[in-house]
């Protein structure tokens, strides 16, 4: 990292800094984009306000593809501790009648849990820790952004410290707002947002017992229209109630130990037997920004959009920006690709997030319906619903196919077979041992077929493919059927010991598939005679003309 002057705190001139990239705000979302850039050969400053990290938990739980980013950042060895199962996802009445039932899935499409209840602060830990490691990645906290101006090739942010008042600047290609709700660099993008409703306040309050408990719902939805409720896991450890706040509450005693007390007493959680790590009153948002770009300054995470918690995806959803925007912007910082390419990251994003929001939505006017009469009706409704059997079958998924972005397309301008789809992670049998794929073969760009990939996918390309398919870091990956013997390895086979890449071949009729570093398929061919022309359209589109509008 270059510095253009020390550091003395006697200059009246702002300390300068000089980097490839400055992220702004250093939550999950901030960590991970910091990480995923820094851990490729960037330059990256990260601006925190806080001295420190927050101690307590906000997100309680992670999925399967958040679970897939976190472990591609290097994190994967702090899920045991942090984590355990969240197991199912339950919505009852007051009666504890079932509404709504998801059983997690422990072994699903991403090669990890479905859904894991996490303790959050261990796992910011470990991303910090991952970032200290990365010596590309400075981070600078107690620091506020009080200056963001844009001028041709760069972009120039100044912070101030608070505890001396000392002003750096930074100079940097490229500035990414994880700023949170009340985001700073927001304003520079000045998007529009649409608000989806439900604005409701809830008293949280995370609690650690004193007592071992066992709970017959490990997250649990109480749609009790006196007092709509939740209790679910926090990580090992630890739990969260929460509860919404009722018009004969007082709103001025509200937020306080006393009423959490009195509210938790309803699940006879006391002071005799836990301790309230925090209590806090919060009003839930649903909004959607329409513009995450403005020329070199990005935003991601709840700087970009707000969801209420009821699908566990506010966390999730920017940890998947993260993933989408690194991989891009490392393309552009390397000259790879034009930064056209990034205005296909809201193009992609948006949509994804829409359908969280709304999922989130639905589910809330489910649980915060406080109209006796309504709620009669939705019970009615919902308990004949799972009599006929569709509460066995798998609830709405958060996935989203990318219809429009960096995705193969036919003459009509749409995907060609699964291309948009997020790919499947199973075990496999290679040079580095048996593991997850990702693990074993590692990430990035990913040609993956049933074929010799030296005699065969080489053969079909010509110079020009090849050496972009170099320039991107592209990993060729020939899969052999499980049961092969491990003398038939060599350094770019692997064996499908989960029975998951052959089949996943097979169900698109495909020779070749090639996988994006987020996981999501650009593409597949049915014979290597298509495979330039696959090539040949992700180059045209990540060389998109530059747009700094």
């Amino acid at each position: 990292m270059t510095v253009h002057s020390d550091d003395s705190a006697q200059s009246d001139q702002p300390v300068a800094h000089a980097v490839d990239v400055v992220v702004v705000g250093y939550g999950p979302v901030g960590q991970l984009l910091a990480v995923l850039l820094a851990e490729k050969g960037h330059e990256v400053a990260v601006v925190e306000r806080w001295p420190s990290a927050y101690p307590l938990p906000r997100a309680v739980a992670f999925d399967g593809e958040a679970a897939r980013i976190l472990a591609d950042a290097g994190v994967s060895d702090c899920f045991a501790r942090i984590g355990e199962s969240s197991r199912d996802y339950t919505v009852t009445n007051l009666a504890g009648d079932v509404l709504l039932r998801h059983d997690a899935d422990d072994t699903y499409r991403n090669g990890w849990p479905d859904s894991t209840s996490m303790y959050q602060p261990g796992l910011e830990a470990a991303l910090t820790e991952r970032g200290a490691g990365l010596p590309g990645l400075r981070l600078f906290r107690d620091h506020e952004a009080v200056l963001l101006e844009q001028e041709g090739d760069h972009v120039t942010v100044e912070a101030v410290e608070a505890a001396t008042g000392r002003r750096r600047r930074f100079t940097a290609g490229w500035v990414l707002g994880c700023d949170g709700a009340n985001s700073f660099v927001r304003a520079s993008v000045k998007p529009q947002f649409t608000d989806y409703g439900l604005n409701h306040e809830w008293l949280v309050c995370d609690v650690v017992l004193h007592e071992e408990r066992s709970f017959e719902h490990n997250n649990l939805q109480l749609a009790d229209p006196a007092r709509p409720r939740v209790a679910v896991s926090a990580g090992p450890g630890h739990r969260r109630w929460e509860f919404m706040r009722m018009p004969q509450d007082d709103p001025g005693t509200f937020n306080s130990a006393e009423k959490a007390w009195e509210l938790l007493e309803l699940f006879d959680v006391h002071p005799g037997n836990a301790s309230l790590d925090r209590f806090t009153s919060y009003t839930f948002q649903a909004r959607l920004a329409d513009r995450w770009r403005s020329g070199r300054v990005l935003i991601a995470g709840d700087a970009a959009h707000l969801m209420p918690p009821f699908a566990g995806q506010g966390m999730c959803s920017g940890l998947r920006d993260a993933a989408n925007l690194a991989w891009k912007l490392d393309l552009v910082l390397r000259g790879v690709a034009g930064d056209g390419l990034l205005d296909t990251y809201a193009l992609e994003r948006g949509p994804h997030v829409k359908k969280s929001i709304t999922m989130s939505v639905n589910l809330g006017k489910v649980i915060c319906m406080t109209d006796t009469g309504a709620a009669a009706d939705r019970d009615t409704v919902m308990l004949a619903s799972r009599k006929r059997g569709m509460g066995a079958h798998r609830p709405q998924t958060v996935l989203e196919r990318l219809k429009d972005g960096v995705v193969f397309r036919d003459t009509d301008g749409g995907p060609v077979g699964q291309a948009g789809h997020l790919t499947p992670q199973g075990r496999v049998a290679g040079a580095r041992g048996t593991g997850r794929f990702d693990e074993v073969v590692g990430t990035g760009f990913v040609l993956l077929t049933a074929q010799n990939p030296a005699a065969d996918t080489e053969g079909v390309l010509d110079d020009d493919h090849r050496t972009f398919l170099r320039e991107l870091g592209a990993r060729t990956v020939r899969v052999l059927p499980a049961g092969t013997p491990a003398g038939a390895l060599g350094a770019d086979n692997v064996v499908d010991v989960d029975q998951v890449y052959l089949p996943y071949l097979a169900e698109q009729s495909a020779t070749v598939a090639l996988v994006r570093p987020d996981f999501y398929l650009f593409g597949a061919v049915e014979h290597l005679s298509g495979l330039p022309a696959l090539v040949e359209s992700l180059r045209q589109q990540t060389a998109a003309a530059v747009v700094t509008g």
